[in-house]
């Protein structure tokens, strides 16, 4: 039986921990004697409680972050309760920063702050000596990234033939974005490039075919950048996905060549817009060139096969309903593939804090944080945006409404889908568990009915959408009709939507 157990509670089971493999793979002549356990935040706690304890552990660390602390302190509580002897160490974002307000932290014997591969290893080295540290919270110094041992080794096969692969090429982040806690970095660190490398040919010998990198910055060396994207060049097919974040002001024609080499279904490129307005982007730290974001991200949609994820933040200080509406009315003119509406949220140590007062921020006390007004931005103004998000996730980003999507956004598009989000609410007043079908009908009838479109318009456009979808159950509104717009038989999508992934 393992001394000592790594676990979290991931948000899906296609993830995988990054994390808990740096731990492992740093944790020397211990390694022998730890294992993994990884879980997902749907299982039940006395379930978990019972699967780490059958392992007779005498550590347990557990990887703590904003989507799974709730759950996580469910788990700690129990298990404290069933085996109080058991030391439990706590690590992770959510439990770095302002450790001493959580009720978690209480339930804990020692709590990590930061990268944990180097405390962890002799916190557990001194716990099993028989000689533990005084005090409870243990904050970690940046290590050198040369003296770690690489986690890669610690993918299992199974985690590779069922599951996500996280790669980082790098740590850290020289931006001072102030929402985000790579705020608090002094700047951004690269593994060694060959070993990095030399690890990426192992992984790929053994089967991994998706590679999501972490790294905040992916493009910020571009000499770096190139090394990587030409190892993966070298070994494009049709079952070969990456995924890199990029800062979007920094494409030059080096790497925009690289990128352009890459073949259809291959590459997805997540790029942090965030706020076009200046003010707002100077107030939050947050250094972009909007004219050369705006040329990048169009040259990307034009020239490149890259999946174009881009993310919008609503509720940031200052920013009104109306600059937030400009910023999106200008990325739609831009036509990335997504566009992912975020609320703000008040991540625990993230420097946003010090607007709490200036711009009557107010936050949600409940993970994830999310801000629920503004000196700008009332209560229920904040409402109707997180509902917009959601509509936009299962209509403008989904795939599924290619053409309705035209018809409903024209030339007003942040007004227009703020109209079909309240009038979705006020009709089934609810923004989850809609079934497609249903919200096929939705627009229709929202287009024909409260927009006055055309209906054989309409009809023809919902037509094509539902027969690229494959969804097995047509609208309602097709049964109708009685046309040649019914669907005759089902048809596969011409093309598979590449899906986004959160951290797990």
């Amino acid at each position: 039986m393992p001394a000592i157990v790594l676990s979290t509670l991931n948000a899906r089971f296609i993830h995988t921990s990054l994390g808990l493999r740096c731990l492992l793979a740093n944790l020397g002549e211990l390694r022998a004697d730890a294992a993994l356990a990884e879980f997902v935040i749907t299982d039940r706690p006395a379930d978990v409680a019972e699967k780490v304890l059958a392992l007779h552990p005498r550590i347990l660390g557990l990887g703590v972050y904003v989507w799974n602390v709730e759950e996580t302190a469910r788990l700690v509580a129990l298990l404290k309760s069933v085996r109080p002897e058991l030391i439990v160490v706590l690590g992770g974002p959510e439990v770095s920063h302002e450790w001493e307000q959580q009720p978690i932290t209480r339930l804990a014997d020692y709590i990590v702050g930061g990268p944990g591969e180097l405390v962890f290893s002799r916190l557990c080295r001194d716990i099993l000596n028989g000689t533990p540290p005084a005090g409870r919270f243990l904050r970690a110094e940046l290590p050198d990234l040369d003296a770690l041992e690489l986690p890669y080794a610690c993918y299992g096969d199974q985690d590779i033939a069922n599951r996500l692969i996280y790669v980082e090429a790098s740590r850290g982040c020289p931006f001072k974005c102030e929402f985000c806690l790579s705020a608090l970095d002094r700047t951004a660190r690269p593994f060694e490039t060959g070993r990095f490398l030399a690890a990426m040919e192992d992984l790929y010998r053994r089967g991994v075919r998706h590679f999501k990198f972490v790294d905040r910055t992916f493009n910020l060396n571009i000499g770096t950048s190139l090394r990587i994207l030409e190892f993966f060049l070298d070994k494009a097919d049709p079952s070969l996905f990456l995924h890199f974040e990029v800062i979007p002001d920094h494409l030059p024609d080096r790497l925009k060549e690289a990128l352009a080499r890459f073949p259809p279904g291959c590459l997805q490129l997540e790029i942090g817009v965030q706020s076009f307005d200046p003010e707002v982007q100077a107030r939050i730290s947050r250094r972009q060139d909007n004219a050369a974001t705006e040329a990048n991200l169009g040259w990307l949609r034009r020239h490149t096969h890259a999946h174009l994820h881009v993310d919008l933040i609503a509720g940031l200080p200052g920013e009104t309903l109306e600059g937030f509406a400009r910023g999106f009315d200008r990325l739609i003119a831009l036509d990335p593939h997504e566009i992912q509406v975020g609320i703000l949220k008040r991540l625990r140590g993230a420097p946003i804090d010090r607007h709490t007062r200036s711009c009557g921020m107010r936050y949600n006390p409940h993970p994830p944080y999310n801000v629920v007004r503004t000196d700008v931005l009332d209560f229920m103004a904040l409402q109707r945006l997180n509902r917009f998000a959601r509509y936009w996730d299962l209509v403008g980003n989904s795939g599924r409404f290619r053409e309705l999507r035209t018809i409903l956004l024209r030339d007003q598009p942040f007004a227009r889908f703020m109209a079909f989000s309240d009038w979705l609410y006020l009709r089934t007043g609810k923004t989850h568990e809609i079934a497609l079908d249903r919200l096929y009908d939705f627009v229709f009838e929202f287009l024909t009915m409260e927009c006055s479109e055309d209906d054989a318009r309409v009809r023809h456009a919902l037509a094509a959408d539902f027969r690229a979808s494959g969804t097995r159950r047509p609208p309602r509104c097709l049964l109708d009709a009685g046309t040649a717009e019914a669907p005759r038989r089902l048809e596969k999508p011409a093309t598979r939507r590449q899906t986004r992934h959160g951290r797990g």
